[in-house]
C-alpha cells in the first residue's frame, strides 16, 4: 500500500458531557479508498470537521502530506490540496455551473474574492474550471444555472469544484446522499477511477457503494473506531455485526 497522505492521531472532541470523538487515528494512503461508515449520531460527521478544517480538536493531531495541519483552517488546508465536498451541498444556486467552478479554481489560488465579472475573463481560471466540468461529464451545462441542475449533477459540480483545488487527497461526506440507483452507480464508477489521482476519505450510508469501493473501512461507533478492516474483514467482524450491520452471531 502507497505512502500515508492524510492522518489523524488520536483525535479526541467532546460537546459538554458529549464524547463525539474518543481518540480516533485514522490513515489515508495513496491510490485508496477509506471508507468511514457507523449508525446515526456516532460522530462521522464531527470527525470529518475535524479533518478538513472546520473544527478543531480538543486533543490529538491531524497531518497533511506529512505536516502537522491542526490549527490550519479550511480554505489554508484546501490550498495545501486537501478537497472536500459536502453532505448538505455547499454551491451558489444562483450561478451557473461554470460560474461555480471558477470560484473554486479561484480559491484554489488563495486569492482574495475579486470583482466576478473580471474573473470570469480570466483565461487560465476559466480553463482549469471547465477541464473539471468535462472530467465529472458536466461540460454540456456550463451555461445552466446550478438551481436547475438534478441532484445528481450538483453533486458532480461538487466534485469539479473539488476538482479545481488540483487536490492530493478528497474527504467526501455522503456524496451518494440523495441519488437513485442509476446515479449511485454512475458516481462509484466515477470514484473508483478518481482514487488513483487522489485518495478519498469517504462517509458514506450506501453500503452498496462501500463495500464495492472500499480498500479499507473503519467502522465509528458512539465517536469511537472500532474496527478496521478490509470489506471483508468487516463483514465477517462479530462486534461490527452486532453494533452497525444489526445481525446476531449464529448461535
Amino acid at each position: 500500500m502507497g505512502e500515508i497522505v492524510l492522518e489523524t492521531r488520536e483525535i479526541s472532541k467532546s460537546f459538554g458531557a458529549l464524547r463525539a470523538s474518543r481518540e480516533i487515528s485514522l490513515t489515508l494512503r495513496e491510490g485508496e479508498i477509506h471508507a468511514l461508515i457507523g449508525p446515526n449520531g456516532a460522530g462521522k460527521s464531527t470527525l470529518i470537521k475535524q479533518v478538513a478544517g472546520s473544527l478543531r480538536p480538543d486533543s490529538g493531531s491531524v497531518h497533511f502530506l506529512g505536516e502537522d495541519v491542526s490549527a490550519l483552517d479550511t480554505p489554508a488546508r484546501a490550498r495545501r490540496g486537501l478537497g472536500r465536498t459536502f453532505q448538505i451541498s455547499a454551491l451558489a444556486m444562483d450561478f451557473t455551473v461554470l460560474q461555480n467552478a471558477v470560484l473554486g479554481a479561484l480559491g484554489a489560488r488563495g486569492e482574495a474574492f475579486r470583482f466576478f465579472r473580471p474573473v470570469m475573463r480570466d483565461r487560465a481560471l476559466r480553463q482549469v474550471a471547465e477541464e473539471a466540468l468535462e472530467r465529472v461529464g458536466l461540460q454540456d451545462h456550463a451555461a445552466s444555472r446550478t438551481a436547475e441542475l438534478s441532484h445528481g449533477q450538483r453533486r458532480q459540480l461538487e466534485v469539479a469544484v473539488a476538482l479545481t483545488l488540483n487536490p492530493r487527497a478528497f474527504v467526501m461526506d455522503e456524496p451518494m446522499a440523495g441519488l437513485g440507483a442509476d446515479g449511485s452507480r454512475q458516481l462509484t464508477g466515477f470514484l473508483d477511477g478518481l482514487r488513483a489521482e487522489a485518495p478519498i476519505l469517504l462517509v458514506e450510508h450506501d453500503m452498496d457503494a462501500v463495500f464495492a469501493l472500499a480498500d479499507r473501512i473503519s467502522v465509528l461507533v458512539y465517536g469511537e473506531v472500532i474496527a478496521t478492516g478490509t470489506a471483508s474483514e468487516i463483514r465477517a467482524n462479530s462486534e461490527v455485526r452486532r453494533a452497525y450491520l444489526g445481525e446476531e452471531d449464529d448461535a
